[in-house]
């Protein structure tokens, strides 16, 4: 099966690196023109948009200001003009154990909801009012099995945030499918990324692949087709749902 999204434009956030790096360099192998955010890697992001072609380019936001979301889709639409899919990939994963006082506790609660769920409510805000606009559009969601498992003590917020996503993209699908916005959620298992280097250091590698049912750990090459699949248009009717992409870690 080819895969053609020539004359779209996509947005994918956190895209300087880890599974949003992969996803935006396969959108743009497909065709895409990409939008490429990213908050301090500017030269990351800078030389995968110059890798990707087609017209990419980058766009700085720091995600846990709202108003700094919203101006980051009016940039992008402004460049752009017509965005036809907005992957909210950008997601952090701080540590914030329970014997830590309350003040700092919250603040990472807080820090996290504003980045992982926040501004992906933001971006979709704008972006179902685009896509209704202009004709329709897609939005996914990258959320991780955390939503539905849970997660080690130290990372409550990473968990409700991306539970907080799945149900994101389930009003989404359901309010506005009739106005031609889908919404579509991929949770990822543990993938081999920076961001999770801090994980892997604490607990070990061994652990992380201690409940997967495959041999190697989860790539972000391993994810982003699935998201190009569910930004082509021929999986619309799948809209709401949830794919999981974690090495068999739910039937292990």
């Amino acid at each position: 099966m080819q895969i053609d999204l020539a004359n779209t434009n996509v947005l994918v956030t956190g895209a300087s690196r880890g599974i949003g790096a992969a996803i935006a360099r396969a959108m743009g192998k497909a065709g895409a023109r990409v939008a490429v955010h990213y908050h301090r890697q500017r030269a990351h992001a800078d030389s995968l948009a110059a890798e990707i072609g087609h017209g990419a380019a980058a766009f700085q936001a720091e995600l846990a200001d709202a108003e700094v979301c919203a101006s980051l889709w009016e940039a992008v639409t402004e460049r752009f003009g017509r965005i036809h899919t907005l992957v909210n990939n950008a997601g952090i994963a701080l540590s914030c154990p329970l014997e830590s006082d309350v003040p700092g506790w919250v603040e990472g609660w807080d820090t996290t909801m504003a980045v992982n769920l926040r501004a992906p409510g933001i971006l979709s805000k704008l972006a179902v009012a685009h896509f209704i606009e202009h004709g329709g559009g897609r939005i996914i969601n990258i959320s991780s099995r955390a939503a539905f498992r849970g997660d080690q003590p130290p990372y409550l917020a990473y968990a409700a945030s991306k539970a907080g996503l799945v149900a994101l993209t389930r009003s989404v699908a359901r309010g506005f499918g009739k106005s031609g916005v889908l919404a579509f959620n991929v949770a990822p298992g543990f993938t081999r990324t920076e961001m999770a280097e801090d994980f892997i250091r604490q607990y070990g590698e061994d652990y992380a692949r201690g409940d997967i049912a495959l041999t190697r750990l989860t790539e972000p090459a391993d994810i982003a087709p699935i998201v190009v699949f569910l930004a082509s248009g021929l999986a619309d009717h799948a809209t709401g749902c949830t794919i999981d992409v974690n090495a068999g870690s739910y039937v292990h």
